[in-house]
C-alpha cells in the first residue's frame, strides 16, 4: 500500500503537514485542499451574508494551502492605466506594458490586445528590457506577502509565494499572435525575452525572501496551451523558455522551495520536459481542454505532486449528484492509484457555484482516504 493511503493514527495534522506529507510521499488523514475564487463570487456570497465583509475564504473554508506576494511584472508600473474607450459591457485601456486591451464589465475573464508598445527585438530592448533588468523593489508587495504569510504561519497553513511564468508575462506585453508568431520567425529573440523574465523572477524573489522570509513553495501561474494542443511545439517550447524554467527551479529547490506550476489549457506533451527540469507539482488540469487525471495517473506515475482537475462546469452546475460522481471519479481515482494529490478545481470557483454546493463538495472530499477509497471499485 502506497503510504498515502495509509490513514492510521493521528487524523488531527495541520495543512501544513498534509501538504509536506503529499510532497513527501507520507501518510495524511485525509487530502489537502486549496482553492482560487473569482472576486465576483465572494462579492455574491458576502452579500448573501455566508461570507464576512473582510474575511478570507482561505481561513473561512479552513482550506490548507494559500499564497500571496504577486510582484508587479509590467513593463513600467509608473505609468499607470489609461481608459481609452468605454461601453455597457466592455472597457479598453492602455496599461504599463504599454499594450492596448479590451476586457469586458462584470465579470473575470480574458482580454483582447488591440495593440502593442512592444512587437519587434527593437522595441523590446529600448522600452521593455531596461525596466526588467534591475531589481526594483517597489515592484514588490512586501506587506501584503507578510501579512499573508504570518497568517498562515499562525494557522499553520502551506503558503506559496505567487509569481507569473514566461510566458505569462510575454504574451501580455506582445499578444498572443505577435509571440507565437515571433516564436517561429524569431526564436534567438523571444528566448532573450524568457530569459529576461525568469531573471526578473528570481531578482525580484530574491529580494523578497531575504526581507521577509521564505514560504513552503513557490507558485507559478503559466497558462502554456488551449483545447486539447499546447501553444507551441515541444521542440519550441524546449529551446526556447525550457532554460528558463531550469533557471528557475534550482534557484528555488537551492532555497529549500518546492515549485507549483499552474497551467490552463492542454499542457500533457510538455511534461516530461518539466519534470526533467525539476516541476514538483501541476496545479489546474483543465478538464475541458482535455487533461485527465487517471490518464496522467496512468501515464507519469508519481513523478510529480498532482493538484485540481475537479472540473468546474460540475461544480458550477449546482448538482449534488453529479458532483458527488466527478469528487468518486477524480478524488476516488487518486487514492486508489496511491497518487500524490492535492484537491483543487480545474480552474477557479466562479459565480455560478453556489456557497453551499462548495460546502457540500468540500465535505465529500474532507472524507478519511480510507472512506474515499472503500466507495471506488477495483
Amino acid at each position: 500500500m502506497n503510504p498515502q493511503c495509509n490513514n492510521q493514527g493521528d487524523t488531527t495534522i495541520s495543512g501544513l503537514e498534509r501538504v509536506v506529507n503529499v510532497f513527501a510521499g507520507r501518510s495524511v488523514d485525509r487530502l489537502p485542499v486549496g482553492e482560487d475564487f473569482w472576486g465576483e463570487t465572494l462579492a455574491k456570497w458576502r452579500m448573501e451574508g455566508n461570507l464576512g465583509q473582510d474575511e478570507s475564504p482561505t481561513e473561512h473554508f479552513e482550506l490548507d494551502l494559500d499564497r500571496a506576494g504577486l510582484v508587479t511584472w509590467y513593463v513600467n508600473p509608473a505609468d499607470g492605466w489609461t481608459v481609452v474607450e468605454e461601453d455597457d459591457e466592455t472597457v479598453t485601456i492602455t496599461d504599463p506594458n504599454g499594450a492596448t486591451i479590451r476586457t469586458c464589465k462584470g465579470h473575470a475573464g480574458g482580454s483582447a490586445h488591440i495593440s502593442c508598445r512592444v512587437y519587434d527585438r527593437e522595441t523590446w530592448e529600448s522600452f521593455a528590457k531596461p525596466h526588467l533588468s534591475k531589481l526594483d523593489p517597489t515592484r514588490i508587495p512586501f506587506e501584503a506577502y507578510r501579512k499573508a504569510r504570518m497568517a498562515s504561519m499562525a494557522a499553520n497553513r502551506h503558503f506559496s509565494n505567487d509569481g507569473f511564468g514566461p510566458f505569462e508575462m510575454m504574451h501580455r506585453l506582445l499578444g498572443h499572435e505577435n509571440l507565437l508568431m515571433s516564436m517561429a520567425l524569431e526564436p534567438e529573440w523571444v528566448r532573450d525575452m524568457a530569459d529576461t523574465y525568469c531573471e526578473f523572477n528570481i531578482r525580484h524573489w530574491d529580494e523578497l525572501f531575504r526581507r521577509e522570509g521564505l514560504p513552503q513553495a513557490t507558485w507559478i501561474a503559466e497558462d502554456l496551451g488551449y483545447k486539447f494542443k499546447p501553444f507551441m511545439s515541444n521542440a519550441m517550447f524546449e529551446e526556447i523558455f525550457l532554460p528558463g524554467y531550469a533557471r528557475m527551479f534550482e534557484w528555488l529547490h537551492g532555497r529549500g522551495l518546492k515549485v507549483i506550476l499552474h497551467s490552463c489549457g492542454f499542457v500533457e506533451p510538455f511534461l516530461s520536459l518539466l519534470f526533467e527540469a525539476g516541476l514538483d507539482c501541476l496545479e489546474g488540469m483543465e478538464v475541458k481542454a482535455g487533461m485527465d487525471l487517471p490518464t496522467l495517473f496512468r501515464t507519469f506515475g508519481d513523478r510529480v505532486v498532482w493538484y485540481g482537475n475537479i472540473d468546474i462546469r460540475t461544480l458550477e452546475s449546482n448538482d449534488l449528484s453529479l458532483v458527488a460522481a466527478e469528487v468518486k471519479a477524480k478524488v476516488g481515482a487518486a487514492v486508489c492509484a496511491g497518487a500524490r494529490y492535492m484537491v483543487h478545481s480545474d480552474h477557479s470557483i466562479s459565480p455560478k457555484v453556489e456557497y453551499s454546493t462548495y460546502r457540500a463538495f468540500l465535505e465529500r472530499v474532507r472524507r478519511p482516504l480510507g472512506t474515499i477509497r472503500s466507495q471506488v471499485p477495483g
